[in-house]
């Protein structure tokens, strides 16, 4: 496993849609490996594959529940129910918060490292979390649906 470096604000890869992941072999598992050693370093709860500079449909989710680490390969929504609203982050804008309109829950459907197709539900931060991470894989950041960001003193006291 390998630290990779998380792309910043205004790197251009942050706005492409990513391409499906058609091999499932030792090249993507190990991207997957890589992907959870950076976040857990960086001690984000999710990560995209255009984070660390790859335009693939990967991204991985830890909230810190019993679920633990969650891979979503080639991942979409494919039910959303209810609302949440609340301050958002992401490792990709350090310390920038907006406030983002999400649903409290969602079904994914994605494969995992090794093809396999399942689904999974996630309910408030979890939801969150993979609805923030889904955007990344078609080019979309939180703050494209932020209703507002929120200044320095409103982040100190969120």
């Amino acid at each position: 496993m390998a630290l990779r470096d998380i792309v910043q604000d205004g790197d251009k890869i942050l706005t492409k849609v990513c391409r499906p992941v058609e091999k499932f072999d030792a090249k993507l598992a190990t991207l997957l490996d890589d992907m959870a050693e950076t976040l857990k370093l960086a001690e984000g709860v999710g990560l995209a594959a255009p984070q660390v500079g790859i335009l693939r449909r990967v991204c991985i989710v830890d909230v810190g529940d019993e679920s633990g680490l969650i891979e979503l390969v080639n991942p979409e929504i494919i039910d959303r129910s209810g609302k949440q609203c609340g301050a958002e982050g992401c490792l990709s804008f350090p310390n920038q918060y907006g406030i983002v309109e999400r649903p409290m829950f969602v079904t994914v459907k994605a494969q995992d490292r090794n093809g396999k197709e399942f689904t999974i539900k996630g309910e408030a931060l979890k939801a969150r979390a993979f609805c923030h991470e889904i955007d990344h894989l078609n080019g979309v950041v939180f703050k494209e649906r932020a209703e507002r960001m929120l200044s320095p003193d409103e982040i100190e006291t969120t």
